[in-house]
């Protein structure tokens, strides 16, 4: 019974001595271009990719959509450009750009429209076409108005697909083994340490196939970005000339429209406090009307003659 752990031990130690093995043929096998048989689902995918492999290497210089010779067989490229072109509409451009990437089986990948007072409408769009119509749909863009830039790139990559997909290759075998080393495994350390082992290389493996994934696209489509600039609307500045009679009956009309404007203007505004000072006025005089009358003054008995002089007081004295 002591045996056994001893055993085990020597048996996980072997296999993944083994996998290892294994991982360092697949890759030499990958970096040579040999195919190698896997196990289950992961080994008809790779025999599918060796097909496909040695179907694009038994026809070198292939041609494209357009004619044009892609890249060429076992050649990994990514393909990138930017244009910037000035049209007279833009939404004409903009209908001629995704027309030509339909046709040639590509797709929008965005787009973004703005309206500028100055210069008009600026429209952006990114495009994703297939390899082999990389030139034809360039061309096409290029002649929807007047190309002020152009910039195309091209990259190859073909070292780190086969790269990615030898590693890819050794992982899953790696997976593989690990599994088989799972499913003899008896004791409950062995496996939760083989559990973890398989975890490990699993989430290495995903991160591969997101690689290669990722690589596959950016190889298969290539990547146009367009800038379209509208052109601005120039307005036509009007001629000086003399003025005439009517020049002047114009001018007059619009300072006497203007007058009278300015003059209602004035009324409107004084109009609140010419009302407030009449309301005012009548109010005063009602409030005089109602108060009493005041009393009349003290008059002589007899009339008064302003032009006789009054007698003195002495000789009305004596008359008595």
């Amino acid at each position: 019974m002591r045996a056994m752990p001893a055993f085990a031990a020597a048996l996980l130690t072997v296999s993944l001595a083994l996998a290892g093995c294994s991982a360092g043929s697949a890759d030499e096998a990958a970096s040579k271009g040999v195919a190698r048989p896997a196990e289950g689902r992961g080994g008809q995918a790779a025999g599918l990719e060796a097909g496909a492999g040695a179907g694009d290497a038994a026809t070198p210089g292939a041609k494209g959509a357009d004619g044009k010779s892609a890249a060429p067989a076992g050649v990994h490229v990514i393909r990138t450009a930017e244009l910037t072109v000035r049209v007279k509409d833009t939404r004409k451009a903009l209908s001629t750009a995704r027309a030509a990437a339909g046709n040639a089986g590509g797709l929008v990948q965005d787009e973004v429209t703005e309206r500028d007072e100055d210069s008009g409408v600026t429209s952006r769009i990114v495009l994703r076409v297939p390899q082999g119509s990389y030139d034809a749909v360039l061309a096409e863009l290029s002649g929807t108005g007047t190309l002020l830039t152009r910039k195309a790139n091209a990259e190859d990559v073909t070292d780190q697909v086969v790269d990615v997909d030898s590693r890819v290759a050794s992982q899953r075998v790696s997976v593989a083994r690990v599994r088989e080393l799972m499913d003899r495994a008896t004791k409950l350390s062995d496996v939760v340490a083989l559990e973890g082992e398989l975890s490990s290389r699993q989430s290495a493996l995903e991160a591969l196939l997101a690689q290669q994934a990722s690589l596959k696209d950016r190889t298969t489509l290539a990547t146009i970005t367009l800038e379209l600039f509208e052109n601005p609307v120039v307005k036509e500045e009007e001629k000086s000339e003399d003025p005439g009679f009517l020049d002047a009956l114009g001018g007059g009309w619009d300072a006497l429209l203007t007058t009278l404007r300015w003059i209602g203007v004035v009324l409107g505004a004084a109009l609140p406090f010419a009302a407030v000072l009449g309301a005012l006025h009548l109010l005063w005089r009602l409030v005089r009307r109602l108060l009493p009358a005041s009393a009349p003054p003290l008059v002589a008995a007899g009339p008064v003659n302003p032009t006789q002089p009054a007698e003195p007081a002495e000789r009305g004295r004596e008359e008595d």
